[in-house]
């Protein structure tokens, strides 16, 4: 072994055992991100009873999921930051204990300010649920079971959209509001129990690196903020993956947390079950496309940008057959199609992440990932907004206020087109440059992308197949998780 070759880094993590034990921790942190998306996504079904309780309009309504989306999008990059300072079972718990109590607030609120506070304690809550589940992964399992657990996660996350979607919807309608969303918020006392009493940051001996938390607990937070920032959005993958992921994500999140169930029902002439049927088959969907999308991209980087825009494409498409019918109401098999093509929605905006991921070395995984996940839900939040303006203008002309979907995604292709080419070419040419040598299995010969980063660390998944749906879970990368950067440190 040649000298270069036996500088190993002086301080190596032990990879965490897994076993039993981490499935039964890794699972109660997953019950409270099931919960926190139950909670999430109740209001998605409970739109026209909100708009009758509190006597508002379209777009009163629409402030609702508006401020909800703003508060999660707002605490992405903070909530790494508690994380990495607090634990992750500190700030679990505080997220349970807070999207627990906006949801009792919610369902007491006897005016629409009162809900409005509650529906943004909620979602302060739910924002601090999936990176805290992707951190028990990385420090409970294996590195090589990273991306199936993400996986997992998200896809628990969508069983907790088909909860509110099969089960909160009937017991509303037959119960009424208070007790359907109190009851509800019992789900997330009784996951705050095993949560507190069991749940552990790591296995015992497999805590983080000293340097790891010493740099957590350092001074000087803002400023490192606002480098982390600075550094990520100068590289144009992390632009790039920001609005593949604004492009993609936002029909299907808008459909379904909020104006999915009033579009059928009202504009399109269906029954509540219907509509609730029609919603499901949208996440139904997602879960299983999710995993499809992951594996092709996984295996063929080159299908990013295809794959990305061929969504868009379809959503479109769909989108246009639907509003342009000539009847008053379309065919059902024409919204089966609309509702099976939104559930690529949030599997194609995971394709974000894999621009910004090889884009920026793993110390700004997290940052880097944080901007690309706004991206969604800025363009969610300002199409629930414009949507509910358009149908108080226009007197419930929904063909009229979906309309604006098709201006945020040609906004969005146009910075899709435009930047690909730099990004693609910096990504290029971070592959092609020589590793640390860090391994004696390295070959003398010019190494392709695959041996870089074989030596690199473990094998690299894409952010695609890491986690496999959003709209849901809307994930943030774990910088813990990533593999090393192979480049030489600048």
């Amino acid at each position: 072994m040649s000298p270069a070759v036996s500088a190993a880094p002086a301080a190596v993590v032990k990879d965490p055992p897994g076993g039993r034990r981490a499935v039964l921790v890794w699972s109660i942190g997953v019950a409270v991100y099931f919960v926190a998306v139950i909670f999430r996504t109740s209001l998605g079904v409970a739109g026209l009873e909100a708009a009758d309780r509190f006597h508002v309009n379209a777009s009163a309504l629409s402030t609702f999921s508006l401020l909800q989306l703003l508060v999660y999008a707002g605490m992405q990059i903070p909530v790494g930051l508690m994380v990495d300072r607090l634990g992750t079972k500190k700030v679990l718990t505080l997220g349970a204990v807070l999207f627990t109590a906006g949801q009792i607030g919610f369902a007491l609120s006897p005016s629409y300010g009162m809900a409005l506070a509650a529906r943004a304690l909620l979602g302060c809550g739910d924002a601090m649920t999936f990176i805290s589940v992707l951190r028990l992964g990385t420090r409970w399992f294996p590195a090589r079971r990273g991306p199936l657990m993400a996986q997992l996660a998200g896809l628990v996350g969508m069983a907790g959209n088909l909860v509110s979607t099969l089960v909160l919807a009937p017991v509303l309608h037959g119960v009424g509001w208070i007790p359907a969303f109190a009851g509800s918020a019992v789900a997330g006392l009784v996951v705050l129990v095993p949560l507190v009493l069991f749940l552990r940051d790591h296995p015992e001996g497999y805590g983080p690196a000293p340097s790891a938390a010493a740099a957590a607990g350092g001074s000087g937070a803002g400023g490192f903020v606002r480098r982390q920032i600075s550094e990520s959005w100068k590289e144009p993958g992390t632009k790039l993956g920001l609005w593949v992921h604004f492009t993609t994500q936002f029909p299907a999140m808008v459909f379904l947390l909020l104006w999915g169930m009033p579009f059928l029902v009202e504009a399109q002439g269906l029954t509540r079950t219907t509509a609730g049927g029609l919603l499901t088959l949208v996440v139904a969907s997602n879960m299983a496309l999710g995993l499809v999308y992951g594996q092709v991209v996984g295996r063929r980087q080159s299908s990013r940008i295809p794959l990305a825009l061929g969504t868009v494409a379809l959503t479109a498409l769909l989108w246009g057959s639907v509003l342009a019918y000539p009847g008053d109401h379309a065919p059902m098999w024409l919204l089966v199609g609309l509702c099976l093509v939104l559930g690529t929605c949030g599997p194609a905006s995971m394709i974000g992440f894999d621009f910004a991921r090889p884009a920026n070395p793993a110390e700004r995984q997290g940052t880097a990932s944080g901007i690309t996940n706004m991206g969604g839900f800025i363009a969610s939040m300002t199409t629930l907004l414009v949507v509910g303006l358009l149908l108080d203008a226009t007197g419930d002309n929904y063909r009229v206020a979906f309309s604006s979907v098709f201006v945020l995604e040609l906004v969005g292709i146009t910075q899709i087109l435009r930047l690909r080419g730099r990004a693609l070419a910096r990504e290029r040419e971070r592959v092609g440059q020589p590793p640390l040598p860090s391994s004696p299995s390295l070959a003398p010969s010019p190494p392709s992308p695959r041996t870089l980063a074989t030596a690199a660390g473990p094998a690299p998944v894409s952010a695609a197949t890491a986690v496999a749906v959003s709209g849901a879970g809307h994930p943030v990368g774990d910088p813990v998780s990533t593999p090393a950067d192979p480049r030489p440190a600048r």
